[in-house]
């Protein structure tokens, strides 16, 4: 499978590292997977520097339970439908000015994990995404809100996709609110890089924690 975006070309993992037995959102490409870290062993944010928190809803997904099928993905084949969910949030501190919402699993049978999804300089006026928001076209973010490639090089989200028979993974979806308007973050950067910008900027981060589990 090759998916074209701005002249990039991302080849399916099979082609990438079918002999390495390596996958991207946690599909396998051989006929073994690495099991999932324990949840207590991999906290994406446990090595954060601590900030208070917010309140952070949705209508779609919830803390600890299945992922529905319209938030899977159907690009990498988990019959799902790469539908970014509903998310709001509020009681954000007052000297917000933008907000950042990405998505990240810690548990993709990958060294570094696999971000699904990234979306930076979303003005304070807004708090709320409506589901779908993490379309290719981007055509329900707010001017000046921009999504960064995920780790499929596609700057838009893409639904889990675990191994069928892994334990479930976790899914992250932090919404983190930002002391300047733009963290000035390169269209093209890794949601890595706009961590790492975001690490002097962050004035309260706000986690919802949904898993997914496919058959098999």
């Amino acid at each position: 499978m090759r998916i074209h975006r701005r002249g990039v070309v991302v080849q399916s993992l099979a082609l990438a590292a079918g002999a390495t037995g390596l996958s991207v959102l946690g599909r396998s490409v051989s006929a073994q997977t690495a099991t999932p870290a324990a949840p207590e062993a991999c906290d994406p944010y446990a090595r954060l520097a601590p900030v208070p928190t917010f309140t952070l809803t949705s209508t779609d997904v919830a803390q600890g339970e299945q992922l529905p099928k319209p938030q899977m993905s159907g690009m990498f084949g988990a019959g799902g439908e790469d539908r970014s969910p509903q998310l709001a949030w509020s009681d954000f501190p007052e000297e917000t000015r933008s907000f950042v919402v990405t998505m990240f699993d810690p548990d993709a049978t990958l060294p570094s994990g696999f971000w699904h999804w990234a979306v930076a300089d979303i003005p304070a006026s807004v708090t709320e995404l409506p589901a779908g928001a993490g379309s290719a076209d981007g055509a329900k973010l707010q001017p000046g809100a921009f999504q960064l490639p995920n780790d499929a090089r596609l700057a838009q989200y893409i639904g889990a996709a675990p191994p069928p028979g892994d334990p479930p993974h976790r899914y992250y979806i932090a919404v983190t609110a930002v002391d300047v308007d733009s963290l000035d973050v390169d269209k093209e950067a890794t949601p890595a890089l706009l961590y790492a910008t975001l690490s002097g900027h962050t004035l309260a981060r706000a986690l919802l924690v949904p898993t997914a589990k496919t058959g098999g």
